[in-house]
């Protein structure tokens, strides 16, 4: 299976760069994994937000196929547990999905334009995380939904 992750901005911590970096390497027999990061529009003006995430936007949907399953990650989105989210990411595969996309929008969400091209809203929770955080416990999530999957030490 091929997952890809489309987010906008770029990891600066270290250390978020060294989980995410972990995570990955982790995957590497699970799957193809595919960071895609884009430049966040600089906003001068919070009047302009929506034509910044419309500019977001398509960056973002440039790099979606047309065969692409794309989830969002959204604050309205649905809540699973680690083991829903792996029978949904197992669901996908038995359905011949080839490519599962996964959008973390910048700090401002996402475009509607975006929202709508999604196959599938997930929300991580009902608190509030910057993107960067998001990017790190995203992959640990899809790494721990292989692990599941797989019947494999790890998940508790």
């Amino acid at each position: 299976m091929n997952i890809k992750i489309i987010a906008t901005g770029k990891i600066k911590e270290k250390f978020l760069k060294d989980g995410i970096d972990e995570f990955l390497k982790r995957l590497r027999s699970y799957a193809s994994v595919e960071i895609v990061e884009l430049s966040p529009v600089e906003i001068k003006d919070e009047h302009l937000i929506s034509k910044a995430l419309d500019e977001e936007a398509e960056k973002i949907l440039a790099h979606i196929k047309q065969q692409s399953y794309v989830i969002t990650l959204e604050i309205q989105g649905k809540m699973l547990s680690s083991e829903e989210f792996a029978a949904k990411i197992n669901e996908l595969s038995n359905d011949g999905i080839g490519e599962i996309i996964f959008v973390i929008g910048s700090s401002c969400g996402l475009s509607p334009k975006v929202s709508a091209r999604s196959n599938f809203k997930l929300s991580m929770s009902k608190m509030t995380f910057l993107h960067q955080f998001a990017r790190l416990l995203l992959v640990e999530q899809i790494y721990r939904a292989f692990k599941i999957l797989k019947g494999e030490t790890y998940h508790k």
